[in-house]
């Protein structure tokens, strides 16, 4: 799943640089020149974070998070801002922010607390983490053993990482439905890593070069394009 952040901020240089950071990290970045433009723009299309600058023409940054927390009361929010007095972050923190980055700022930092808010909205909206068996299964042909981190077609023994036969279980354990990247980063990616869509393709088009006949055509590993992946057992 990928990430949708608002970055809502007056200042077009502050803006156009932290856009471009967060879509180099895979994100997908929607810019408000406003506070006004902000509501508009979460009106439309609800953002999973968003990244507000406190002084801004219209609506402040404040404002527009308080109209944030009414519409999603869990969505991580963050400020950023040049003002660096202890009292704005308390009155930010205390309207619902997650966070607050005072400008100057590094990218990595930035990347960092987005990251970290990410996560923890991530554990508070999701389940505990789906366990499976180690036993045996067969998908296509394929025999994963998950205690050995191998697969096995006839007599080729194909080997795999925790992820990976993580990644076959929850396939399998939901023949025939289209099971979201954000399910497949929920089951095989630790607490410490974000979801990002290029990831998780990555790893499936690896995984696929060595466990399906035809990579180009796979047969385990079905792409639903714009949702995820899906195992159809009766293909095969």
């Amino acid at each position: 799943m990928t990430h949708h952040i608002l970055i809502a901020e007056d200042d077009p240089n502050t803006r156009a640089a932290l856009a471009e950071v967060l879509r180099s990290e895979g994100y997908l970045v929607t810019e408000a020149a406003d506070g006004r433009h902000a509501k508009d723009l979460f009106d439309a299309s609800p953002p999973d974070i968003a990244c507000l600058d406190v002084m801004m023409p219209g609506l402040s940054g404040f404002d527009v998070c308080k109209y944030f927390r009414q519409q999603s009361p869990t969505m991580p929010i963050l400020f950023i801002t040049a003002k660096a007095e202890e009292i704005d972050k308390v009155i930010g923190l205390e309207l619902g922010g997650d966070d607050y980055i005072v400008k100057p700022f590094g990218t990595k930092e930035v990347i960092a607390r987005i990251r970290a808010v990410a996560r923890r909205s991530l554990a508070e909206s999701t389940d505990v983490r789906e366990t499976f068996s180690d036993a045996p299964f067969s998908m296509g042909g394929l025999e994963v053993c998950p205690k050995e981190l191998r697969a096995r077609r006839g007599d080729e023994a194909i080997s795999l990482t925790r992820r990976e036969v993580l990644i076959l279980q929850t396939l399998f354990a939901r023949p025939g439905e289209v099971v979201k990247r954000a399910d497949l980063f929920r089951s095989a990616w630790e607490d410490d890593h974000v979801p990002n869509s290029r990831t998780i393709d990555q790893t499936i088009s690896q995984l696929r070069k060595r466990i399906e006949i035809d990579p180009k055509h796979p047969q385990i590993v079905q792409t639903v394009y714009g949702v995820g992946y899906r195992y159809e057992p009766t293909v095969g």
